[in-house]
């Protein structure tokens, strides 16, 4: 357990679970909201919220169609830049199965239903569960993730890529230090790895604006306490 927690980290998690998501025209226009949803908890350091605002208007100014691309060939071209945080781990072998297994139990001992076309390890739904945890909790939940999480920020600052911000965020809420990683070698890509089209953003999309309620993954049961994963 961390000490000294933040009294709230709900909205810089919902903020940063929209800006790992697919840049659609509707995410686009959320930007400047989550901006100053992170400005507003200010959990992240100025310097960092500086780089999302940043990574934000560069992807706003883009094409549509080449904002798209960019973070298709950035997410979706390899698995040391995936956003299922167990391809990090366990890749295509046996064991990726019942550590989904093990982590949707997570979400559901804390009394949340996941119901999403995405898998459990993608960095949204991760951001988003946490998001309905009490701080502390939430942060202790994405330390267990903070060497996938490294490895992932590694991997985009070795490719010169700004989306590495973003990974730094997420390690800095967790009260987390955002390092470089040494990385395993990265395999060759296969085409039965490749995500099927579901993938164009539907995770994320129709997420209320962080000042809202009501998370796109997850519907309330009767709760219980949060227990951690095995990653």
């Amino acid at each position: 357990m961390f000490k000294n927690a933040p009294e709230s980290l709900r909205l810089t998690l919902r903020a940063l679970a929209r800006l790992v998501g697919y840049p659609d025209a509707e995410l686009r226009a959320q930007m400047p909201d989550l901006i100053d949803a992170l400005r507003l908890e200010q959990i992240l350091p100025a310097a960092r919220v500086r780089e999302l605002e940043a990574l934000c208007r560069q992807v706003c100014a883009l094409e549509p169609y080449e904002a798209e691309a960019r973070y298709v060939d950035t997410f979706d071209r390899g698995r040391q830049t995936s956003l299922h945080l167990f391809e990090h781990v366990h890749g295509d072998s046996r064991d990726r199965g019942p550590a989904l297994i093990d982590l949707q139990q997570t979400y559901e001992r804390a009394g949340l239903f996941f119901d999403a076309p995405e898998l459990p390890d993608h960095l949204a739904v991760v951001l988003e569960f946490a998001s309905t945890q009490p701080p502390a909790i939430a942060q202790e939940f994405l330390g267990e993730m903070a060497h996938i999480l490294n490895a992932l920020f590694t991997a985009l600052l070795e490719r010169g890529n700004p989306y590495a911000s973003v990974i730094a965020a997420v390690l800095e809420a967790a009260g987390q230090r955002a390092q470089a990683v040494p990385l395993a070698p990265e395999p060759g890509l296969d085409d039965t790895w490749a995500e099927p089209a579901a993938f164009d953003g539907c995770s994320t999309r129709g997420q209320n604006r962080p000042g809202e309620a009501q998370p796109l993954h997850f519907v309330r049961n009767a709760g219980n306490h949060h227990q951690g994963a095995s990653v």
